[in-house]
């Protein structure tokens, strides 16, 4: 049997997926990086907001509020890159690919290699 958090796989599925034990691994270390990033940056946030507070005074409340919203979004952005590596490392192993992320090339066509004339949607030939 195989755990996934708090659940049990059936040992047929864990065999038709290999990678199923380091995906799981990858993604609790994934969240665990996500956790830590929202608390460390939290603090970290708070402790420059408090020095700061003696040029600039404003209430505690906003201190707090712009410090959570700030490491929530540095925690999102963490814990999606993380996550999209271990899709990436899922895909290796089920496929033995890694998937492409950069967008397709776009083909450049060089009129001056076509020696024949070309139409155009409507019908037109062009030189």
């Amino acid at each position: 049997m195989v755990n996934l958090g708090l659940t049990k796989v059936d040992d047929a599925i864990a065999a038709k997926h290999p990678g199923l034990q380091s995906y799981a691994a990858c993604q609790s270390h994934a969240f665990m990086k996500g956790t830590g990033s929202f608390v460390l940056g939290a603090a970290g946030l708070f402790a420059f907001q408090k020095a700061l507070q003696k040029k600039l005074p404003y209430p505690l409340q906003w201190n707090l509020l712009i410090s959570i919203v700030a490491s929530s979004f540095c925690s999102y952005a963490v814990t999606r890159w993380e996550t999209q590596k271990c899709s990436d490392l899922w895909m290796l192993l089920e496929t033995g690919k890694v998937p492409e992320r950069s967008p397709p090339r776009p083909t450049v066509s060089h009129p001056e290699d076509s020696k024949a004339a070309q139409k155009t949607k409507y019908g037109d030939t062009m030189e």
